[in-house]
């Protein structure tokens, strides 16, 4: 084996050029230094970090899935095993929707799988079987039969928006505090939030669907819940806990997450108002759905995916920042700096890599460099965590051996 400063060349069908191309030949100091200054390394292995964090998302994910079964359980016993089966598959057709919607958000720097299965699992089994468990509690406590509101509307415009937020936001600060190192800005934050939303629609979509199909007096209104929860409005439980993930995600993008409860309720407040006007927009505020969803939630839907591609582009240009301080310092090329921070670079490098056959190693180098460059931002925004400064020095030698294995010639 032995290591070129080139790629190999493949021909014009079968990669583009090669991402390295303009960079000449890169030479790499044998012992580059730090951007700015770094401590020593100290306190347990990044290693240990990372041992302790994946056994609690385990620990976690185990809980959940339990939890989870329960409520599949609990619904069974409701509406027939049958029904729930075949309800579930028609519930898979907004959350197949959801969960592309949430991938095209995170493309940028994906999150762990396995943190996104927590959410998910949280949203569909946790924050359901909490929903409805304190559900009755806060009716007890709180609803006045000689009131202005009637139980139903009660349940629907003040118990759900706080009852079942509350529990989906649990999710998303399980996630907060359980792996800190994946979860350190808003983007993250919008997806994290928004697969605990995800999760929580499906068997919620399944809980409304089972109430319409076996209703003798509702007969054909399963279509039109279908429709108006499947096709019209798969998003909205996604968009309503989007905003709890933001404001965490500025927390920990601040520096501020001994502040964690001041910024969860700044999230949950929006989260909250949004569910109150969903449940509550139509008989309150407009006459009929039609002009309350081409009104309030089209325009509100719209504005969600402009404030999403707005944080991207700001993410892409502070990792563009952060990664170029290493090139200044010697780890990395103008070029690979271009090829990890622009949507053209990353295109390129992954036609390349595909062309000889290397999708997965370009992939796994792509993701180290997005990893320092989150180190990076939390060490010069002045924040780290207690690891991070080992982490950097970890994430930099690993992928001085990606380059190496990418570059290298059988």
């Amino acid at each position: 084996m032995r290591v070129t400063s080139h790629p190999p060349q493949s021909s014009p069908h079968s990669a583009p050029q090669d991402p390295w191309a303009s960079a000449g030949s890169p030479a790499f100091p044998d012992s580059p230094g730090l951007p700015g200054s770094a401590p020593s390394p100290s306190g347990p292995p990044p290693g240990h970090r990372r041992r302790s964090g994946s056994t609690a998302v385990t620990l976690a994910l185990v809980a959940c899935t339990v939890v989870l079964l329960g409520v599949g359980f609990f619904l069974a016993g409701a509406f027939g095993s049958g029904t729930v089966l075949w309800l579930g598959a028609l519930a898979m057709v907004p959350l197949a929707l959801c969960l592309l919607g949430l991938r095209w958000v995170d493309r940028w720097d994906p999150e762990p799988r396995a943190l996104l299965a927590l959410g998910l699992f949280w949203g569909a089994g946790a924050s359901v079987a909490g929903a409805l468990l304190v559900g009755d509690v806060f009716m007890e406590l709180f609803f006045d039969p000689a009131g202005r509101l009637d139980l139903d509307l009660f349940g629907a415009v003040v118990q759900a928006p706080i009852v079942e937020e509350l529990a989906k936001g649990a999710g998303v600060l399980l996630i907060f505090w359980i792996n800190r190192s994946h979860f350190d800005g808003p983007i993250d934050g919008i997806v994290y939030g928004g697969i605990v939303g995800a999760g929580f629609a499906f068997t919620e979509n399944i809980l409304y669907f089972a109430s319409s199909y076996v209703d003798p007096g509702a007969k054909g209104e399963l279509v039109s819940v279908f429709v108006l929860r499947g096709l019209f409005s798969p998003f909205v439980h996604v968009m309503f806990t989007a905003w709890t993930g933001f404001a965490l995600g500025l927390c920990a993008a601040r520096g501020k997450r001994g502040r964690w409860p001041l910024y969860l309720v700044l999230g949950l407040l929006p989260a909250m108002v949004g569910h109150f006007l969903w449940n509550g927009g139509v008989g309150i505020f407009f006459d009929n759905f039609l002009s309350f969803y081409f009104v309030l939630q089209v325009p509100l839907f719209a504005a969600s995916i402009v404030a999403v591609v707005l944080l991207q582009r700001g993410e892409r240009k502070l990792t563009e920042q952060r990664l170029d301080e290493y090139r200044a310092s010697g780890w990395f090329t103008a070029a690979e700096v271009q090829m990890f921070a622009t949507r053209a670079g990353r295109r390129n490098a992954r036609r390349w890599a595909a062309g000889i056959g290397r999708s997965r190693q370009m992939k796994e180098f792509t993701a180290t460099a997005m990893n320092l460059a989150a180190v990076r931002q939390r060490i010069a925004a002045g924040h780290p965590t207690g690891t991070d400064f080992a982490r950097e020095l970890a994430l930099l030698h690993k992928s001085h051996l990606q380059r190496a294995q990418l570059l290298t010639l059988a």
